[in-house]
C-alpha cells in the first residue's frame, strides 16, 4: 500500500499532520511519525525532515523550504573577533575552552561589553561555529590568502610508506629521491638545490641540478633522469617534502606506472641510500656554499655529467651485506668496494644488451678527462659561490677561487661516513 502512494498523496498526508506534530508533545509527536512512516513508506528522519522543514501548503502548490533563523548576529560576531584577537588567533576549539576565562577578564577591564542574552550565546557557542563565523575575518587577517588546509597532508597519507628494511632486494629501477639545498648558511630566498637519485640495487647514481623547488621541475629532472639510467625506473621512494608530495609529481609517477613511496618523517635512515650520495657525492662535489641563478645551474649541470661517468664507472663504493645486533652493539657486514658500474654488470636482472652498451661506453672513457672536466667546473663555480648567503657577492681574488674544490672536498670530508665513496683526488 505504501509503495503504490502517489507523491500528490504524501503531501497532502505530511499537510494534515504538520500543525499537530508541530504542538504535540514527545510522546505524541512518536506516534505521528510511527503512522506517517506506514502510510508513506519514508525512512524516520526522512519524515522528521518533511515535517520539520516545510510549511504547510496546498496539495498543488509546490513545498517551500522553510528558512532557518540566524541565531548568531553581528554582535556575536565582532564579540568572537575581539576574542580571537585577545587568544592571539588561537583555532577554534582552543578558543571554545579559553572563552570562559577570557571573557570575564575582557569585560573586566571595558574591553568587550555585551548583553545577558549575547553572552550567553557566546558562552554556549561551538567550535565548528566559532570557526565558520571567523572564515572571512582569518582571511583578511592573513592578507587576503585561503590556506589550502591539509592539502599535502591529504597527498602524503596516500603515499605508502617504506623503510630501509623494507627493499628485500629490489631489481635495477627503485630509486630513493632526495634534493640538496645550496643555499649556503641561510634558506631565504630562491637558490639552486640538485635532485640526487640512487638506484638501490647497484647504486648508480645521477644528480640534477635544479634552480628552484618547485613540482614541475621536479618531474623535468625526473624525465631527464630516466634518459640517463641504463634501465627503466620502476620505482620512486621520495622523502616528506612538499616538492614530492604534491598534485603534480606523484600524479605524474603513477601516470608513468611509477611505483610511489615515502619514508617516514624524521628518520633519515629510512633513506640511507640517497642519503650517502648527499654527501659522498654532492657535498663533496659542491660543498656548502649559495648557489643562484640559471648560468650557475647550467655550470652544476656540467660538472653533473662529468660526475656521473666518474662516479658510476670508476668510483667503488661499499654496500651493506648484514646488520645484526649484539647487546648494546651493532655490527655490520659489507660486500668488498665494486662500482656501481660493477654491480650492473654482475646483476642477473640487467639484460645482455645494457651490459654490453656499458662495456662499449666504458672503454671509451678516460678518468683523467673526466676529472680535469670536474675541476674545470669546480673551477668556473668557484667564481660564483657565496659562503656567506643573503649577501651581495663582490669580485673574489684568484685565490680564493683556485680554493674552491680544496674547500668542497674538505666540507665533505668533515660530514662524509668513513665508507662512503672514497674521495676523488684533487691531483694524479
Amino acid at each position: 500500500m505504501a509503495g503504490r502512494i502517489s507523491m500528490g498523496a504524501r503531501r497532502e498526508v505530511v499537510s494534515a499532520v504538520t500543525e499537530r506534530y508541530r504542538s504535540a508533545k514527545r510522546a505524541e509527536k512518536g506516534e505521528i511519525l510511527d503512522a506517517l512512516c506506514t502510510t508513506t513508506g519514508w525512512h524516520r528522519k526522512h519524515a522528521v525532515r518533511a515535517l520539520r522543514q516545510h510549511e504547510t501548503v496546498g496539495p498543488s502548490e509546490v513545498e517551500a523550504p522553510r528558512e532557518r533563523r540566524r541565531r548568531y548576529g553581528a554582535t556575536i560576531k565582532d564579540a568572537l573577533t575581539a576574542l580571537w584577537e585577545a587568544s592571539d588567533r588561537v583555532c577554534g576549539k582552543r578558543l571554545k575552552v579559553m572563552i570562559p576565562t577570557l571573557l570575564p577578564a575582557l569585560e573586566q577591564h571595558g574591553r568587550l561589553q555585551l548583553g545577558q542574552a549575547d553572552r550567553g550565546r557566546i558562552l554556549a557557542i561551538s567550535a565548528a561555529t566559532i570557526d565558520r563565523l571567523l572564515v572571512d575575518v582569518k582571511v583578511a587577517a592573513s592578507g587576503g590568502r585561503r590556506r589550502r588546509a591539509g592539502f599535502y597532508s591529504a597527498i602524503r597519507r596516500e603515499v605508502p610508506i617504506r623503510t630501509f628494511n623494507d627493499w628485500n632486494s629490489p631489481p635495477p629501477g627503485f630509486c630513493e629521491v632526495d634534493m640538496v639545498a645550496h643555499g649556503g648558511t641561510s634558506v631565504a630566498g630562491s637558490f639552486i638545490q640538485t635532485l640526487t637519485m640512487v638506484d638501490i640495487a647497484t647504486g648508480w647514481t645521477e644528480c640534477l641540478p635544479l634552480v628552484t623547488r618547485d613540482g614541475s621541475l621536479v618531474v623535468e629532472a625526473i624525465k631527464h633522469a630516466q634518459s640517463l639510467f641504463p634501465w627503466l625506473l620502476r620505482g620512486v621512494d621520495f622523502d616528506n617534502d612538499s616538492a614530492f608530495m604534491n598534485d603534480v609529481v606523484v600524479p605524474w609517477c603513477r601516470e608513468q606506472k611509477l611505483e610511489v613511496t615515502r619514508s617516514r618523517a624524521y628518520k633519515k635512515n629510512d633513506q640511507a641510500f640517497v642519503e650517502q650520495k648527499n654527501g659522498a657525492v654532492v657535498r663533496r662535489l659542491m660543498g656548502y656554499g649559495r648557489f643562484d641563478g640559471v648560468e650557475t645551474a647550467h655550470v652544476m649541470g656540467r660538472l653533473y655529467a662529468a660526475a656521473r661517468l666518474y662516479v658510476n664507472f670508476f668510483q667503488p663504493s661499499f654496500k651493506l651485506k648484514e646488520k645484526r645486533r649484539e647487546g648494546a652493539k651493532v655490527i655490520k657486514r659489507y660486500y668488498p668496494p665494486s662500482t656501481p658500474y660493477e654491480r650492473t654488470l654482475a646483476h642477473p636482472k640487467v639484460t645482455t644488451a645494457v651490459k654490453k652498451r656499458l662495456r662499449d661506453q666504458y672503454r671509451s672513457l678516460d678518468p683523467i678527462a673526466l676529472l680535469a672536466e670536474i675541476r674545470s667546473a669546480q673551477e668556473e663555480l668557484g667564481n660564483r659561490v657565496d659562503r656567506r648567503a643573503g649577501q651581495a657577492r663582490g669580485p673574489q681574488r684568484a685565490s680564493d677561487r683556485s680554493q674552491f674544490c680544496q674547500n668542497a672536498r674538505q666540507d665533505g670530508e668533515g660530514r662524509r661516513d668513513s665508507c662512503h665513496t672514497p674521495a676523488i683526488p684533487s691531483a694524479l
